[in-house]
């Protein structure tokens, strides 16, 4: 039986924030890990900064009340930084360090360093301290980990989360990395990048941290498993690419710049208001039939087919039988706000009949997934409502459809979409971790040697892809010039903003990946603001699109 990794953590004091505390509560009650050493930073250095910045905070004044009224427009609950004690989640050592200042940096003293030593810590992660550098980085085996929250550079850690708020960014960075004594040696573990919440610095900050607790223990279990010399192999391959930065650094903005700031903010929601009085977006589907058995690309030559005001059509995916196509979508009525699974007929000439009901549940359906196996149709919708992954089978064509089993359990997943190769089913998905990240970012992948199966195997580099860019499905699998594409969704802008077209590169038990070959956007209509959801069968092919519609 293998020994737990030895965990030491470095705090400013006792009261951590929620966020980190329900962190190490999930190590702590791990099989990998045991948490063994708390090193708590007794400097003044923290405080002698804080000082320094109220000391000049009438400069920043109109900074500092927006973010205590924006604090209070925009609570959260439960709060990220809401503290806890941290002595009411472990009973361990503890070590008191003092540091001093080597220009920019804290060097803990050699006699503190000794101490430390005497734990034989694999892991040391930083959850307080500043500008920790020196020789703590090489007492752990395994490095002091840490996280980097945005990709701009800032001046101030208060402003993390507050520009992607002001200027309305698509995508927020955050990194899991090991600390070097050069800072521009710092080795990334992992690199997640989500979309903001830019309604609120508040609730960015939140979602951000909420979003990012899942990696430590994640990576920590991942060197539990696989062994030092393949984790680091993994870390090697993933820093072979140079990372760099050419944007300028981000400071606390004076009080003119915060009212141009604020006024920008007002004309928004003004916007935004007469927008919302006027107009709904409202989902619907686009199709091209081609002259040959390839998937059209011009998506300006697709016909619409437009629903009714008072519901929504999205998500299509096709079957070809009795020389027609079938397309199944999500149907949801705006008064119900619960989708459900409908079938829409159309032959050879694009002529198509009106969706009927084909699967209805009392919980939310959509991204009707089908696969055929065994000369039977099946169905995977999206059922995360139900915590669930279901399998379906056709018993009446297109009609009825009977629930066979449920794939995975005691999971929040979106759009499951399966390719059959090597002889094995790979199960593609987008997880929610915790109750509070966020579903569109993180791609995972399960396998199987059989469809209809309820032992579903984790891939070993899961999530394979931690990027609201480019993770999360966007309908089947397609073959072209004899390579694998996969289509996925880019929600960096807004949920379902565009696709990313991805070759496949490289599927395996232990390895998985992937390129960026293509991106699609919703520009060929002004009327358009999203699109989706792909699917290619034969002659057809459809999307859907969120098209702007007068109330």
């Amino acid at each position: 039986m293998k020994n737990k990794l030895k965990i030491g953590l470095l705090l400013d004091n006792k009261n951590i924030p929620f966020w980190s505390y329900t962190m190490l509560k999930e190590i702590k009650e791990s099989d990998y890990a045991e948490i063994v050493l708390i090193v708590y930073n007794h400097s003044k250095n923290d405080v002698e900064n804080t000082q320094k910045e109220k000391d000049s905070r009438y400069k920043n004044i109109i900074y500092t009340l927006f973010r205590k009224l924006d604090k209070k427009m925009y609570p959260c609950n439960p709060d990220a930084f809401e503290k806890k004690d941290i002595n009411t989640l472990l009973s361990v050592d503890n070590i008191n360090v003092n540091t001093k200042k080597d220009k920019k940096y804290d060097i803990i003293n050699e006699n503190d360093l000794s101490q430390i030593k005497k734990y034989k810590i694999d892991i040391l992660i930083k959850l307080g301290f500043h500008n920790l550098r020196g020789q703590i980085l090489a007492i752990p085996k395994y490095g002091v980990w840490t996280y980097q929250y945005g990709s701009k550079k800032l001046s101030s850690k208060s402003l993390i989360g507050f520009y992607d708020v002001i200027e309305k960014r698509n995508e927020t960075e955050v990194v899991l990395q090991i600390l070097n004594d050069n800072p521009d040696a710092d080795k990334v573990i992992f690199r997640s990048y989500s979309l903001p919440d830019i309604k609120s610095v508040n609730l960015n900050l939140n979602k951000m941290y909420w979003n990012a607790l899942s990696f430590i223990p994640s990576k920590i279990n991942e060197l539990f498993n696989i062994g030092e010399i393949e984790f680091f192999n993994r870390i090697k391959e993933f820093n072979k690419e140079p990372h760099f930065y050419s944007d300028r650094l981000n400071t606390i903005p004076n009080n003119w710049e915060m009212l141009i700031y604020i006024y920008k903010i007002i004309l928004t929601k003004i916007k935004n208001r007469i927008n919302f009085n006027s107009y709904f977006g409202q989902w619907m589907l686009l199709y091209k039939m081609n002259s040959g058995n390839a998937i059209s690309t011009s998506f300006y030559q697709f016909t619409k087919i437009i629903p009714p005001k008072d519901r929504f059509w999205a998500d299509p995916h096709i079957i070809r039988k009795n020389d027609k196509y079938y397309i199944f979508i999500e149907e949801l009525l705006y008064a119900e706000n619960k989708g459900f699974i409908s079938v829409i007929e159309m032959d050879n000439n694009g002529n198509y009949k009106p969706p009927v009901k084909v699967l209805e549940t009392d919980y939310h359906l959509s991204y009707p997934f089908l696969i055929e196996d065994n000369n039977k149709l099946f169905m995977i919708p999206e059922s995360n409502a139900n915590n669930t992954i279901d399998l379906y089978q056709c018993v009446n064509f297109p009609l009825k459809w009977e629930l066979v089993t449920t794939l995975i359990n005691n999971i929040k997943a979106a759009d499951s979409t399966i390719i059959y190769r090597d002889n094995i089913y790979w199960l593609f998905t987008n997880v929610l971790r915790n109750e509070r990240s966020s579903i569109h970012d993180e791609l995972h992948i399960f396998f199987s040697d059989k469809l209809i199966s309820n032992n579903w195997e984790s891939h070993p580099k899961n999530p394979v892809i931690s990027d609201v860019k480019r993770s999360r499905p966007a309908g089947n699998f397609f073959e072209y010039n004899e390579d694998i594409y996969r289509p996925s969704q880019n929600c960096s802008k807004q949920y379902g903003y565009g696709m990313k077209i991805n070759k496949v590169i490289k599927l395996t038990k232990t390895e998985y990946k992937e390129t960026v070959i293509d991106s699609i956007f919703p520009d060929w209509d002004k009327k358009l603001s999203a699109t989706h959801t792909i699917n290619s069968v034969e002659k057809l092919t459809i999307i859907d699109a969120l098209m702007k519609r007068r109330k």
